[in-house]
């Protein structure tokens, strides 16, 4: 008769990382489908107004924004406190509000140029003369499809 012994077994088994790199790039992969990159970096207060009647936007590709406020604490030294008007990633003046909106026209499709909307982001402390002037001036470039970006008020906030 054979004797037979027993193995023994030291220590504990090692882990498989033959399928960490297909973890890897599907992990890489799904955070690049699913991060949208900021368009533009806001330099101005952003409170928005509350209000209790929201509607969402449809299309927000075909939405060009207007950001008006007081500039924010690290943009203050150079451009003060009073709002200002925010075109893209730029401070502009009121009177080149016409050639903005232009140029996002120029940059869309010939049948989506009726669709397009312009987005109001205003501060909730902000001056109405200084929306009462802008409002005119995109009624100048015949952008005559405002909205007013808000916040959803819940019945407790009130």
């Amino acid at each position: 008769m054979s004797k037979f012994k027993r193995k023994i077994k030291v220590g504990s088994q090692e882990i498989s990382t033959a399928s960490l790199p297909d973890i890897v790039f599907m992990l890489l992969f799904f955070f690049m489908v699913t991060t949208v990159m900021r368009e533009t970096s806001v330099k101005v207060a952003q409170k928005m107004p509350g209000a209790t009647e929201v509607k969402k936007l449809e299309r927000k590709s075909l939405v060009s924004y207007i950001y008006i406020g007081k500039p924010r604490q690290n943009f203050q030294s150079i451009y003060g406190t009073e709002p200002r008007i925010q075109l893209n990633d730029a401070f502009a003046k009121v009177s080149d509000i016409r050639d903005y909106v232009t140029s996002e026209r120029e940059k869309r499709d010939e049948n989506e140029r009726p669709l397009m909307t312009t987005s109001l982001k205003v501060d909730q402390f902000t001056k109405m003369g200084v929306i009462v002037d802008v409002k005119q001036e995109l009624r100048k470039a015949s952008a005559l499809k405002i909205n007013y970006s808000t916040r959803k008020v819940t019945e407790i906030e009130k």
